[in-house]
């Protein structure tokens, strides 16, 4: 289909959905024979409980739920997995678009679709279904782009992460080499901005540190706001599963069922190399240097259609390049760079959903077996009390005489990828004496305290995060947990305190002790300094400290992070150990002159800047100091809180608005009966007129979890309406 021009491919697609009255209207009686066999529940915060006859009806259900939600952002997940965003917003995102179908090809598949399983294929039938119900008996609802769905578009969107591994391509460096003109790598993709880290915590406790002696599991994804719905999902087949699932997805990405709970965090395990290669002209024709052999470069034509400024639709048409590697991506040196990365939609669709029907440790390691978890570190507790860290079971094999944190040489066949590492090859840390396991988007040297997996005695490429803040403070709200409750373990997810000011702030001492007497930036900043170094380095609403120290650490991180970044240092490191005794105080200096300005003094309280605000369903917001919004005390995980707001100023704003951090939190008891608590940011609906658009709102911001529904006989007392899909 690549190949075809604009037109072509237009007719095809009217072709493909051409049909009679007669048969629209038999599609139509059967999608509505199948809304029969589902129940959608809405319970007082408006969450969905969906239950279905099959495991494939409950996905019909689950689908025709989200879109009665956010279908927009259920459209727009999938406008982005198919490359087809610029067919909505013109030209700008043709390069977006053009990353994408380097490597979703539709294809392939429809392709993989129809070699998939049974059980598989009736699942994104009844997605597909689900979803085109509810454009059909919802006439008001306009796509932008996507007006039917196919069950094969599930497979473009099927591992769940809020940044996928194909987001590593870097959209200036693409366009500089298929657009044949030099642009530079900006600042944020040379990771130079101060940017709130994307990623997750999870904890799991096993039953000896538990009062009541059941295992406990900590989820708390820290991704954009209202990325994800919060729904239960159940059938007669045995599917029930609970907690946050990404828009347009018909799995439970981060959630529990009545036996086993999962939350996932983003790795630091290194699955996306890239290769440089030797490119040969040899008789009007391009190959690329392997070992002694030169092998023909694969090319290929790949159609970007677009929404020109008229509004008409127009398209871009890119030669674009393969090795075995993968698609070359940009050029370097004069080497062109291909990419490797997992590219698994069918093994990664069944595992995420397998693993939500997984009863306990074993069960879930015999889906792991699929090896189509790239990105993602998971922790697991389940009703027998196992407890478990786990590294993402797709990583390839490799030398590791070599750096793959930078290209390698494509054309020795020493850097290839060598297959994939056995689950139990690769970092875990299952059941420890410890009673615990953690991770937060840090190394998994210090999952489980003494008793990690060892840094020595794993390849390199197993980790390139390194420790992190969060990392350190979570370790020690674990280190002597005992007899911990649910609202215990809500305690240690929002526990206070700040660790990396609590190693920055003595820097700021001394360098204020080594700066002469006579010296006026001393003087100017004696109060701040003393003021600093009372504080108890812990967040809050009212805190003036909080607010310094946030500014402070901002001022530093913009004049540290470029020199780190070109020295290969950690940015904190650099700030406490590199930057001057004078650059200390003078970026102390310039965040209390912001203050004073912005807020009419440097001694402002913290959530008098912090705030949580959501206007409207737009998926980017426009904030507004005029309007409504609600002080939140905790700060970015930057700084070591494990409560994550990434909150800053925008255009016209002095106030800080967050747009993600916190997104989902829930806390889980498993026993007998499963028990769990939870918040979701905003609210559940993506529609301003809804009494759920903000109604969880001031309860997200002080971390009041509410009751989680997950029996029946719950359900029904806090049940406000029950229906089928279409009525």
């Amino acid at each position: 289909m690549r190949n075809l021009s604009i037109s072509v491919l237009a007719l095809a697609l009217g072709a493909a959905l051409a049909t009679t009255p007669a048969r629209a209207a038999d599609d139509l009686a059967r999608l509505k024979t199948r809304a029969a066999a589902v129940s959608i529940t809405r319970d007082d915060w408006g969450i969905a409980h969906i239950h279905g006859k099959t495991d494939a009806d409950a996905v019909f259900g689950m689908a025709y739920a989200q879109a009665e939600d956010d279908f927009n952002r259920v459209e727009t997940n999938f406008m982005t997995a198919l490359g087809r965003t610029a067919e909505a917003e013109g030209e700008k995102a043709i390069w977006a678009d053009l990353r994408q179908k380097l490597f979703i090809d539709p294809a392939v598949l429809k392709a993989d679709y129809a070699k998939s399983p049974a059980w598989l294929k009736a699942l994104m039938i009844g997605w597909a279904d689900g979803l085109n119900y509810y454009l059909a008996t919802h006439p008001a609802v306009k796509p932008k782009v996507i007006k039917r769905f196919e069950p094969w578009m599930a497979l473009s969107f099927s591992e769940g992460s809020i940044g996928g591994d194909i987001e590593r391509v870097a959209l200036t460096q693409l366009e500089s080499f298929y657009g044949q003109r030099q642009l530079a790598m900006t600042a944020d993709e040379k990771g130079l901005l101060f940017k709130e880290p994307k990623g997750s915590n999870g904890v799991a406790i096993a039953p000896k540190n538990t009062l009541e002696g059941h295992a406990m599991l900590l989820i708390n994804p820290h991704t954009s706001f209202f990325f994800r719905s919060e729904m239960q999902v159940s059938s007669d087949q045995g599917l029930n599963a609970y907690g946050a699932t990404t828009w347009g997805q018909f799995f439970i990405y981060q959630g529990f069922n009545a036996q086993a709970g999962w939350m996932h965090t983003s790795s630091g395990v290194d699955v996306v190399d890239e290769f440089a290669e030797t490119i040969v002209e040899k008789d009007g024709q391009r190959f690329y240097r392997y070992g002694s052999e030169l092998r023909p470069l694969k090319t290929e034509v790949i159609a970007v259609p677009y929404r020109a400024a008229d509004g008409a639709m127009a398209e871009k048409r890119f030669t674009v390049f393969k090795t075995h590697h993968g698609p070359i991506v940009r050029e370097a040196d004069g080497k062109w760079i291909s990419i490797a990365l997992m590219n698994k939609p069918v093994e990664a669709l069944q595992q995420s959903f397998l693993r939500t029907k997984a009863i306990d440790l074993k069960s879930f390691m015999k889906v792991a077996e699929l090896k189509a978890n790239s990105s993602n570190n998971t922790l697991f507790a389940d009703s027998k009390g196992e407890i478990a860290y786990l590294h993402p079971q797709f990583i390839p094999i490799r030398d590791d005489r070599f750096d793959y944190t930078k290209p390698v040489d494509g054309a020795d066949p020493a850097t290839d990828w060598k297959g994939l590492t056995p689950l139990d090859k690769t970092p875990q840390a299952v059941n420890p004496p410890t009673g615990w396991a953690f991770n937060t988007n840090n190394w998994p040297w210090t999952a489980a305290g003494p008793y990690s997996p060892k840094k020595a005695d794993y390849p390199k490429y197993m980790d390139t995060a390194g420790e992190n803040p969060r990392g350190l403070h979570a370790e020690l709200v674990l280190k002597d947990v005992k007899n911990l409750t649910l609202g215990g373990l809500i305690e240690k997810a929002y526990d206070p305190y700040l660790t990396a000011f609590a190693r920055l702030i003595p820097t700021l001492e001394a360098a204020y002790a080594a700066t002469p007497d006579g010296d006026p930036l001393k003087a100017k900043v004696a109060q701040q300094v003393a003021a600093l170094s009372a504080w108890d380095r812990k967040w809050s609403a009212r805190s003036t400290e909080t607010s310094l120290a946030v500014f402070w650490g901002e001022a530093m991180w913009a004049k540290a992070a470029p020199a780190a970044k070109a020295q290969g240092l950690n940015t904190y490191d650099y700030m406490a150990d590199r930057l001057t005794p004078a650059e200390k105080l003078a970026a102390l200096a310039e965040a209390s002159d912001r203050l004073t300005t912005d807020f009419g003094s440097w001694k402002t309280p913290w959530g008098q800047i912090n705030r949580f605000q959501r206007n409207d369903g737009s998926i980017v917001q426009t904030f507004d100091d005029a309007k409504p919004s609600i002080p939140v005390p905790f700060t970015s995980a930057q700084w070591g809180s494990l409560a994550s707001f990434g909150a800053k100023r925008w255009p016209g704003t002095k106030k800080y608005y967050g747009t993600l951090g916190n997104s989902f939190v829930a806390v889980v008891q498993f026993g007998e009966k499963v028990r769990a608590r939870a918040i979701s940011a905003g609210g559940e609906s993506g529609d301003p007129a809804s009494p759920h658009f903000n109604d969880q709102a001031p309860r997200y911001a002080i971390g009041n979890l509410r009751d989680v529904y997950f029996y029946p006989e719950d359900v029904k007392k806090h049940a406000v309406r029950t229906y089928r899909p279409g009525e």
